[in-house]
């Protein structure tokens, strides 16, 4: 008999960071996934890096989703996350990138509970009002504010990692804000 593992995304706040606690952001993508590190210290939101995982659309796509998986298998063994957070599923009016985007993200998953890292999802509008203030702020907003929230000479060059940088900080925000 085969046993069954149930999974779940959270959806909420998690118990708050100890000084120390580091939040792995992704902003999910077959192409570029997008990957941005905080770390919660006296007080304030560090950044200990980001940049996007990139894959060839060359190759077939059970191979870019296990280098995407193993690339953030690689960062959560370096860098100990407490948690993920990650970009939930946006249905606009392309279906094809929403679901290039769920492949994604399931591999971000799998690979998350595979080393029992607990998961949280945010929407774009969520992670943007965290951020910017506004739900509907552009991707420029949303690099300027990473920077100037993580004291960044610069924002972000690529707007993947911008977003997962933002995706880490919502997280930290809804958890220190709400305990």
């Amino acid at each position: 008999m085969q046993k069954t593992t149930r999974m779940r995304v959270s959806r909420g706040p998690a118990r708050p960071p100890d000084h120390g606690a580091v939040v792995l952001g992704i902003d999910p993508g077959t192409a570029s996934t997008g990957y941005g590190l905080v770390e919660y210290r006296n007080g304030t939101l560090v950044s200990l890096g980001g940049g996007v995982m990139s894959t060839s659309p060359d190759e077939p796509l059970e191979r870019r989703l296990a280098a995407i998986a193993a690339c953030l298998e690689e960062l959560i063994a370096s860098h100990g996350p407490a948690a993920v957070a990650v970009e939930d599923i946006f249905f606009g009016r392309n279906v094809r990138t929403a679901f290039a985007v769920g492949q994604a993200r399931g591999a971000v998953l799998a690979a998350a509970g595979a080393l029992d890292v607990p998961c949280f999802a945010y929407t774009p509008q969520a992670v943007k009002l965290a951020v910017c203030g506004s739900g509907r702020a552009g991707k420029e907003q949303v690099q300027r504010m990473v920077a100037a929230l993580l004291g960044l000479s610069c924002p972000p060059e690529s707007d993947h990692a911008a977003d997962a940088l933002a995706l880490a900080i919502c997280h930290a925000q809804r958890v220190l804000v709400l305990t």
